[in-house]
């Protein structure tokens, strides 16, 4: 309670919101209530917290496993440990708790985290989209019409992305390479996580050949992957014991080295040991910062996967276990390198006391399963999000959860990663070329949230100039100098991400341009009410028994295929309906509220919005009976016929429903540009392929009609 607060309630009143004032009892009973919903708050994002140690920092707490194996140091002293302590301290410091908790977090969209996420809030704070997407509303719109015309203003950065189509395609490139380069880190923390654990069987075992240790990290793999179908829920509250007991362990692993080997090792927090290791080791210092940056591994996760957790428990999480077991754990690693400086091969395992060398071993074995596991979410989540934009071609999305709209999981993606991933460890083996591959992925996913970042605070937030350079410029000058170092690791395993980050972005790429081409055909040629008159009004077009479902995704008119339809079949249904489907950002939407309807103006034709929101699910019989449900009541309450009206669209209803949706097609000709023809067939190629926007609906197969149309390019 306020000092202001309680000093009210002893005079015997506290002033209401709305300037009277209440009884003191009411008051003590107002408080209670808001103290108990403050306490439930505390206890529902502590809980939270808890579960996002088995999700959100499965790939970050594990790190230690695989940062000094995966650095290839040539007769390392004890300055040069030093130094790269201070490096990893200060990079998860600033990376880890600055950038991250104190900055990113903040920038979701409607509670989603992520480059996809930012694109998003930043295309609906500004007019720099170029996406053809479907319209995503939310019960907020209302207050974001509401602003004042100054807050509403585009800032000078946003007029020049408004003015400049090369700036907003670059700004939907970034976007794009952000979400790859988050897939490509999905594939690559399993692969490195499961594979530096297993090894440990090597340490005790050296009869043991790195093909059985491949082959046991592959069939971990696959048991994992096989487990997502579940939902991140059940998989949190499965992992988060084992990554408790991971993340409280080694700190004290960590501690109990500080002690014996080098109590002195948190001098090197001094900065001055990062200068005086790069003077020492000039280039080769500047390499190792290839190895370094494994140490942030998985921080992006943070952010990516704000979507299945809330921002305070991750924040809570990160700054109350996350950070100081990571600083403690680094530190006890780093002592006894100090006194054993030939040993960073396996820098996790030798550190290790040797009575419980075994129980570790199944720890970390555990926890690298849990840490493949916070990338493999991310992922689901950056697909949904594309998905959603219109900006992937559509894949299967289940909603895992009646209460979260970001618990996701989409079939084909999963399986995906699970093969791509074995693949990585079966065709790489070592960890030394994984950890190439992963550092390039790592550090191009920072330097890009970096960027759109900057472009929020400008942008979005209004931040004075002075802050955003206090912001840009470290940050930029830092993950540039890593970006550079892991560039060098191309050669030796980097091309990895970079080949499938190029492939996800080609597709990605063919897809927008086709939609975009799709767009701009259906608004420049759609059908308006008057002219669905006149069509109708031909002698030769005749009204046939039922009632029709046409889908269209334009909302301000009618879909073109419509006129095709019409001028081709010389026909309609006698009761016709065009279907809009509204994705609101909402768990499950009001059923006054699910379908809205209106009549057009010929006899017979309305026109339908189904809203809907993340755990709604639909089945196309129940829908169908809604949706003429909610009809005869619309009819019924207007005036003069609506009786009779009601009942002839009963009969229709009798007469049978059939479900129609446009198919547009591209013919390139032969006078097309030589671009037009490679990417428009390639979306023709990728639209064949996925998934029909119908059977999503639960539309039965036996009433589903899809009608095609070309148009010349």
């Amino acid at each position: 309670m306020t000092t202001g607060a309680r000093a009210d309630l002893e005079a015997g009143h506290v002033t209401s919101r709305r300037g009277g004032a209440l009884p003191a009892s009411s008051a003590t009973a107002g408080l209670e209530q808001a103290a108990a919903a403050e306490g439930g708050n505390i206890r529902k994002d502590l809980f939270l917290a808890y579960k996002t140690l088995g999700v959100v920092f499965g790939g970050l707490v594990t790190s230690p496993l695989y940062v000094y194996p995966s650095m290839n140091l040539a007769s390392p002293t004890k300055d040069d440990y030093m130094g790269l302590y201070s490096i990893m301290f200060w990079t998860l410091t600033l990376i880890g708790v600055v950038k991250y908790v104190g900055i990113a977090l903040n920038a979701d969209d409607h509670g989603e985290g992520g480059t996809f996420a930012m694109y998003s809030l930043l295309c609906r704070h500004a007019d720099i989209g170029i996406l053809p997407s479907k319209k995503v509303h939310s019960e907020e719109e209302p207050l974001i019409h509401n602003q004042s015309a100054v807050d509403r203003r585009p800032s000078w950065l946003g007029k020049f992305f408004e003015r400049s189509i090369t700036a907003r395609r670059v700004l939907l490139f970034m976007a794009i390479l952000g979400m790859c380069m988050l897939i490509g880190d999905g594939i690559l923390t399993p692969a490195i996580s499961v594979l530096s654990a297993i090894d440990g069987l090597r340490g005790s075992f050296p009869s043991v050949s790195k093909p059985v240790v491949e082959a046991l990290s592959a069939a971990i793999l696959i048991g994992l992957f096989l487990l997502q179908k579940y939902g991140t829920s059940k998989v949190s509250f499965l992992f988060s014991p084992i990554m408790a007991a991971w993340t409280f362990t080694t700190p004290i692993i960590g501690v109990y080295s500080i002690v014996r080997y080098y109590p002195g090792i948190f001098k090197a927090i001094s900065p001055h040991y990062i200068v005086h290791f790069f003077l020492r080791n000039k280039k080769e210092g500047w390499r190792m910062l290839g190895g370094t940056v494994l140490g942030i591994t998985g921080a992006e996760a943070m952010f990516a996967d704000l979507g299945h957790f809330s921002k305070k428990g991750i924040q809570i999480a990160f700054m109350f276990s996350i950070y100081p077991s990571l600083v403690l754990t680094y530190a006890g690693q780093t002592a006894y390198l100090i006194n054993n400086v030939n040993d960073f091969s396996d820098g996790f395992y030798k550190f290790v006391p040797r009575p419980v060398y075994w129980p570790m071993f199944v720890i970390a074995t555990l926890a690298a399963i849990v840490a493949s596991q916070s990338l493999i979410s991310a992922t689901f989540s950056v697909i949904k999000q594309s998905v959603v934009l219109d900006c992937f071609p559509r894949v299967k999305v289940v909603h895992t959860s009646q209460h979260k709209e970001g618990e996701v999981y989409s079939p084909e993606t999963n399986y995906i990663l699970m093969v791509l991933c074995v693949g990585v460890v079966l065709g790489f083996g070592a960890g030394n070329s994984i950890g190439n591959a992963f550092g390039v992925v790592v550090i191009m996913v920072m330097l890009i949230t970096t960027i759109m970042l900057t472009l929020v605070l400008i942008i979005i937030w209004r931040t004075p100039p002075a802050l955003v350079a206090l912001y840009f410029i470290p940050f930029f000058i830092m993950e540039g100098a890593y970006v550079s170092a892991v560039f060098t690791k191309i050669p030796e395993g980097g091309w990895l991400p970079f080949a499938v980050s190029m492939i996800l972005a080609l597709i990605m790429f063919g897809w927008y341009y086709g939609r975009q081409r799709k767009a701009e055909y259906e608004m420049a040629n759609k059908v308006t009410v008057e002219r669905l008159g006149e069509l109708l009004a031909r002698p030769e077009v005749q009204r046939v028994p039922g009632l029709c479902f046409f889908y269209s995704n334009i909302q301000d008119g009618l879909t073109p295929v419509l006129a095709h339809y019409i001028k081709n079949v010389s026909s309609l249904h006698a009761a016709t309906v065009f279907v809009t489907l509204r994705y609101l950002l909402v768990a499950k939407v009001d059923e006054r509220e699910r379908i809205l309807v209106r009549r057009l103006g010929p006899a017979g034709v309305y026109a339908c919005t189904v809203q809907y929101g993340y755990a709604d699910s639909f089945r196309g019989d129940d829908l169908t009976a809604q949706v003429a449900s909610r009809l005869r009541r619309h009819v019924e309450a207007e005036a003069g016929a609506g009786a009779e009206e009601a009942a002839w669209l009963e009969a229709a209803w009798k007469a049978g429903v059939v479900h129609v949706r446009g198919k547009m097609r591209f013919y390139v000709g032969e006078d097309a540009g030589w671009f037009d023809r490679v990417m428009l067939g390639f979306y023709e190629f990728l639209h064949g392929i996925c998934r029909s926007a119908l059977p999503a609906l639960g539309t039965p197969l036996q009433r589903r009609v899809e009608i095609g149309m070309m148009h010349k390019v």
